[in-house]
């Protein structure tokens, strides 16, 4: 089915200048560069070397505004397809979302002037962040999320999207769709000996390791985006900063039944073993007294954070005992969410 007039000019408006190629970024839409935010070094007590990456200054606080321009990328595939007859109308995407997710992708499908977000919130979620969601143009849908595990299926039907595509999961739109590529390279390129990442979904970090073991596999041919020696990825230590507290300041990263999680402990203990990654590889459950204790750091130095965006500091400052002091240790800052 030929594609309409509105279409035509949502389909004419998504500018992707390349997939990889560092002079010709995709982010961020408005002012593509790479690397897209900036990394700078940080004081934090008894470590003489530690850099932050920090997410906070994308359009709306977070780096979900990365997997936003994915999900817009997405939808100009699927106007090609409807242009060539392969789908016959647009498919609303369907998401569960405790705010960050659904606020960024809404924000830039109203920017293009796509279909709606439909939005599974768990029924107790701050009502500021329902009304905030709804005032942008998100469809909410309410359920209790501790309950139990939900499919792709559960999920859409939940948000009555029985045509539509989940994308809680980035499996729903392919094996190998990866929403955080670019900011991946970017955080390799900083070639640092630690490297501590907030872990809620597993998207992320599984991102930033996926990438890492390809490149440090690799023997020949690199992404155009990687800037230092493959080699030197084999030596950096990759955590992911978790907890298993429900009730926990970082709830960003706590889910009773968190579906699509996608880490695998036996898949990143066997890329270690390999020698594709550091031997200190891992998802480490963090204590709550070290989020209080990150965000009193970050609020020392202005950094705009909350605590699950924090929580790689909050993993650094708990495992400081054991940690080289003088080693560069890296923090993504995975930013605060600005709610309208």
């Amino acid at each position: 089915m030929p594609l309409n007039l509105k279409e035509e000019k949502i389909l004419n408006s998504i500018i992707v200048a390349s997939e990889n190629d560092p002079n010709k970024p995709e982010f961020p839409p408005d002012d593509p560069r790479f690397p897209a935010t900036p990394t700078y070094q940080i004081k934090v007590p008894g470590f003489s070397n530690v850099w932050l990456k920090d997410e906070s200054i994308n359009p709306t606080g977070t780096h979900k505004d990365r997997m936003a321009w994915e999900m817009v990328v997405t939808y100009k595939q699927l106007l090609k397809a409807k242009a060539n007859g392969s789908i016959k109308k647009l498919p609303q995407f369907s998401i569960i979302s405790s705010g960050s997710a659904a606020n960024a992708i809404q924000q830039m499908f109203k920017k293009y002037n796509l279909p709606n977000l439909k939005a599974l919130l768990d029924f107790r979620v701050d009502k500021r962040i329902k009304n905030s969601l709804e005032k942008i143009g998100c469809e909410i849908f309410e359920t209790d999320l501790s309950k139990q595990m939900l499919s792709a299926e559960d999920i859409l039907k939940l948000t009555n999207n029985s045509d539509g595509i989940d994308i809680t999961s980035d499996d729903s739109l392919g094996p190998y769709s990866i929403f955080y590529d670019w900011l991946s390279y970017e955080i390799l390129n900083q070639n640092a000996d630690y490297v501590f990442v907030p872990y809620g979904t597993g998207n992320l970090y599984e991102n930033i390791v996926n990438i890492a073991v390809k490149e440090s596999k690799n023997l020949l041919f690199h992404d155009k985006r990687l800037k230092v020696p493959a080699a030197s990825i084999k030596k950096s230590h990759f955590l992911g900063a978790t907890t298993n507290n429900p009730l926990t300041e970082a709830d960003k990263l706590y889910s009773s039944h968190l579906p699509f999680v996608h880490f695998d402990t036996h898949w990143i203990k066997l890329a270690v073993k390999n020698g594709y990654i550091g031997n200190e590889s891992n998802v480490y459950n963090t204590q709550e007294k070290f989020f209080e204790k990150a965000m009193i750091v970050a609020k020392e130095i202005n950094i705009t954070c909350e605590p699950s965006g924090i929580a790689g500091l909050a993993l650094m400052l708990q495992m400081s005992e054991h940690l080289p002091k003088n080693k560069k240790m890296l923090i993504i800052n995975t930013g605060q969410t600005k709610l309208s």
